[in-house]
C-alpha cells in the first residue's frame, strides 16, 4: 500500500534504522543521508519517511510532504556549504531510478556539466 513501509525497500530500511547510513538531518517527514555511490563530491539524499514509489506519485499523495522534501533538500546544501547545486528526480527505471521510493538527488560540490547524472 503507497505510504506504508515496504520490507524490500533499501530507503524504508534506512528510515527505520536497519540499514546505517551517514544521515544529515532528519525531520518527522524527510531524512537527508549521503549517497554511498556519489556522482559529485556532494552527493545527499533526501528522501520521505513514506513509501511512494517516485517524486509524481508523492506529490499527487502527500503534496506537503513533496513541498518539505524539496525545503529539506535546499537546507542540506546550504548545511553543507553548497552556493550552486542540481535538483534531481529519476522516474522509472528508463530515467535511471534504480530504488523504487521517492528521493532527490542533491549534487554540487564543483561545477556541474550538462547531462551528469
Amino acid at each position: 500500500m503507497a505510504g506504508e513501509p515496504q520490507a524490500d525497500c533499501v530507503f524504508c530500511k534506512i528510515v527505520a534504522g536497519g540499514i546505517p547510513a551517514t544521515v544529515l538531518r532528519k525531520t518527522d517527514h524527510t531524512i537527508a543521508f549521503r549517497d554511498i555511490n556519489p556522482q559529485a563530491p556532494t552527493h545527499i539524499l533526501v528522501i520521505p519517511h513514506a513509501h511512494y514509489a517516485n517524486a509524481a506519485e508523492l506529490a499527487a499523495a502527500e503534496p506537503l510532504i513533496a513541498a518539505e522534501l524539496l525545503a529539506e533538500a535546499g537546507e542540506a546544501a546550504r548545511e553543507d556549504g553548497l552556493d550552486a547545486y542540481r535538483l534531481i528526480f529519476n522516474t522509472g527505471a528508463g530515467a535511471g531510478q534504480t530504488v523504487f521510493h521517492a528521493h532527490v538527488h542533491v549534487l554540487g560540490g564543483k561545477p556541474l556539466r550538462e547531462g551528469m547524472v
